[in-house]
């Protein structure tokens, strides 16, 4: 039998695009998926539709592919945007390391997870155990959690700020702020352009969706 809630649309129950019935495991999320739908009108608009299509993933693939997706996280988590940090100006180098490093200390304190700075772009290998633990605390967690955070790894190019975010150590405005330390300091001398903005908006979007799917998984 299954085991959660599902969503009803018209009084039918939703199904995933490859056909089984949704069903999602608490009533908040369910509530979430069924406010999407509610605010559709007379043509059904996907791409507004973020917590559905995180949903529609979690059941379709990443519930036949948990090993492959907890090694995406892992694979962020090698080349976490956290762990490079710039070799300039002075400005920078200190916001960066009173922000960035107090989630490296986070992650080191709370999750055991040792990674490595370095300055610059070049990549730097970090510790195999590390990528490891990441991909253990990522196969913990159930498919809906585990999707939430491939997705936040991708979104932010940061495992650190994926876990950080499932686990309620940042909310999704913070964690969003904290990706974009690079861009905030370079707008900030240089100003935003409309297509920056734009994407910025859309990004803000995907953020505030995965708090919600995060805060209504607890």
């Amino acid at each position: 039998m299954e085991q959660g809630w599902g969503v009803l649309l018209d009084g039918r129950a939703a199904r995933t695009p490859s056909g089984p019935r949704l069903v999602v495991p608490t009533k908040a999320l369910a509530a979430l998926l069924a406010e999407e739908w509610a605010a559709q009108e007379q043509t059904i608009d996907m791409a507004a539709m973020a917590a559905t299509r995180l949903a529609f993933a979690a059941a379709d693939r990443v519930a036949r592919a948990r090993e492959e997706t907890a090694a995406e996280v892992g694979r962020y988590a090698g080349a976490d945007l956290l762990c490079y940090f710039a070799d300039g100006p002075d400005a920078l180098i200190a916001r960066q390391t009173q922000r960035w490093g107090s989630l490296l200390d986070w992650a080191r304190e709370a999750l055991n997870l040792e990674f490595h700075r370095t300055v610059g772009i070049i990549h730097r290998p970090q510790p195999p155990q590390t990528i490891a633990r990441v991909e253990a605390l990522a196969l913990a967690l159930d498919d809906f959690a585990l999707a939430g955070l491939a997705f936040a790894a991708g979104l932010f190019g940061s495992a650190i700020l994926a876990l950080a975010l499932q686990r309620d150590q940042l909310d999704g405005a913070a964690a969003f702020d904290l990706s974009r330390l690079d861009e905030e300091f370079q707008e900030e001398k240089w100003g935003v352009d409309a297509e920056a903005a734009a994407r910025r908006g859309h990004l803000a979007a995907e953020v505030r969706m995965l708090d919600r799917w995060f805060q209504a998984l607890r």
